[in-house]
């Protein structure tokens, strides 16, 4: 009776211990990016966040759940964070014409007409991912196939880096579009004095502006779909760099309703209808929504190069590239955020960009701060303007697949010796001590696995070059998943609640297949995602 009653006792004492949890994963290598990069075996979660993470016994015997998962060895990572992408640009591209990987312009010419074939009632055709720099001669096409094709019909097709347009007569003359025309911070490109088509930069704006705007349906559809190809890639924080508050507010709405589950960081472009909403009632934050900076653009891309240069380029005696816009835009604008709580988040591609921008920066932040205003992309640094981030706390948002996607042809671009300065990851991250990754998807592939790769091993998804380009400039596997998760969630003022598997901390969080950490590098991009929880529920 004793015994029994011994039994009872240590029972109830165990249940008064226990505290009740929703989920429990156990058996596990949990990779909880603390400061310590701690590695754990199990936790807990309640209420959409993290309990407690530690060991399996420990874990075990303090909760209890309904939802029990054995991880049975795999590798658990927190939701991986993209610091710069294009989210709504992402799906659009999703119900466009695919040029990416197109070999020649005739290849590109005939996916047009293949899509235009299976949507006949599309009022304009649109696509996106043509690159010359990949076809023999690397020049640019003109618009004569397209203008044969599709004669009543407008169309445009958007380079892969977003920085440059093919539009056929249609659509110019929709858009009023004229040979000899000036446009400040773009080109129109002219061959024998004919409009070729191929409008750079600020030139493609009166097309754009000429589209019809999606129905609510359509829009959802973008955004779903690309929410669907997020999660699967293990994505669940997006930092989308651009948008007009309607499309802002669109998604804030969308979330509200349960029809959107990405978690999204919100840069609002430099336009001044955007200014004028937010500026005076300051950033807006939800559980799924952060609105808080500005999106800002310096320059163009080097591929198009329409990036800013201190010096002209090796393949194009005499041009420097140009600033979108007038200097003393960029310091106003300056000067005003400086007296408000956004970030001001410029993309500045070319050395003579970057030190303009970080010059202006330092003249409003007036040295070590924690403004996190940033540089997206800083591709080409001079060796003179390195020290400028790091004096400022100016954070540098890179992505490592530009490196090995620019690769085949930067040298020809910049010289070898102007090279070394550029996708300068290492000397970036000495700067400030962290360094946030994305991948500017849809420019980019959206694989953060493709990120990993370029990072570490500074090779792309063929695995050139054997040795590794700039090998001098590649991440530790540990830096590349902090720049993948809690130095992105940084660069977003997110990092006490997403980035790292931390008690209190949401539970977003992936389940692979290999651990990133251990895979050997050829087996890197084989690595799968077999679930992706958001908030602790189950997404992927």
């Amino acid at each position: 009776m004793r015994k029994e009653l011994s039994i009872l006792l240590l029972v109830f004492l165990i249940s008064c211990t226990t505290r009740k949890a929703d989920m429990i994963v156990h058996n596990a290598v949990i990779y909880t990016v603390d400061s310590a990069f701690t590695v754990a075996e199990a936790m807990a979660i309640g209420d959409g966040k993290i309990l407690a993470v530690g060991k399996n016994e420990e874990i075990l015997s303090r909760f209890t759940a309904e939802e029990n998962i054995d991880a049975k060895g795999a590798a658990v990572y927190p939701g991986f964070i993209d610091a710069h992408a294009h989210f709504v640009a992402y799906g659009r591209s999703l119900f466009q014409v695919d040029l990416f990987g197109t070999q020649t312009w005739e290849e590109a010419v005939e996916r047009v007409k293949a899509f235009a074939e299976k949507h006949p009632d599309l009022p304009w055709i649109q696509g996106r991912g043509w690159d010359q720099n990949r076809w023999p001669g690397k020049a640019y096409p003109t618009n004569e196939a397209l203008n044969k094709l599709f004669p009543d019909k407008p169309v445009v097709l958007t380079r892969v880096d977003g920085h440059a347009s093919i539009a056929n007569a249609k659509a110019m003359d929709l858009a009023g579009i004229k040979a000899g025309q000036s446009v400040v911070g773009g080109s129109i490109e002219l061959k024998n004095g004919k409009l070729t088509g191929v409008l750079i930069d600020n030139a493609d704006d009166k097309v754009y502006a000429q589209v019809p705007n999606p129905t609510k349906e359509l829009y959802i559809k973008w955004l779903k779909a690309a929410e669907k190809n997020c999660f699967a890639q293990g994505l669940t924080t997006i930092t989308d760099c651009g948008l007009n508050y309607q499309e802002a507010e669109g998604i804030d709405a969308l979330q509200k309703e349960g029809k959107l589950n990405m978690r999204l960081f919100i840069m609002l472009s430099d336009n001044k209808e955007n200014l004028d909403r937010y500026l005076a009632k300051g950033p807006y934050k939800t559980d799924k929504l952060f609105i808080k900076g500005f999106k800002v653009y310096a320059d163009g891309a080097l591929g198009s190069r329409g990036a800013c240069l201190l010096q002209p380029y090796n393949d194009k005696r005499g041009w420097q590239g140009f600033l979108l816009r007038n200097k003393t835009h960029y310091d106003s604008l300056a000067q005003v955020l400086a007296a408000t709580d956004f970030q001001m988040c410029t993309h500045a591609i070319g050395d003579s960009a970057n030190r303009e921008i970080l010059t202006i920066y330092n003249k409003y932040l007036k040295g070590k701060n924690d403004r996190r205003w940033r540089i997206e992309h800083a591709q080409i640094i001079n060796q003179a303007d390195f020290n400028l981030f790091g004096s400022a706390s100016v954070v540098p948002s890179v992505q490592p697949t530009h490196a090995t996607s620019d690769m085949y042809w930067a040298e020809e671009r910049l010289g070898k010796e102007r090279l070394k300065g550029g996708y300068a990851y290492k000397q970036l991250l000495q700067q400030n001590g962290w360094l946030p990754l994305g991948t500017d998807f849809p420019v980019e592939d959206i694989s953060p696995f493709k990120t990993f790769l370029a990072a570490v091993a500074r090779k792309d998804a063929k695995g050139f070059p054997a040795g590794g380009f700039q090998m001098e400039n590649a991440l530790t596997r540990e830096e590349t998943i902090r720049g993948m998760t809690i130095w992105a969630a940084k660069a977003s003022f997110l990092e006490k609640e997403i980035g790292s598997l931390e008690p209190g901390k949401k539970a977003d969080f992936i389940l692979l297949d290999k651990d990133l950490m251990k895979v050997v590098e050829t087996e890197i991009l084989n690595v799968k995602v077999k679930a992706t929880y958001l908030g602790g529920k189950k997404v992927n």
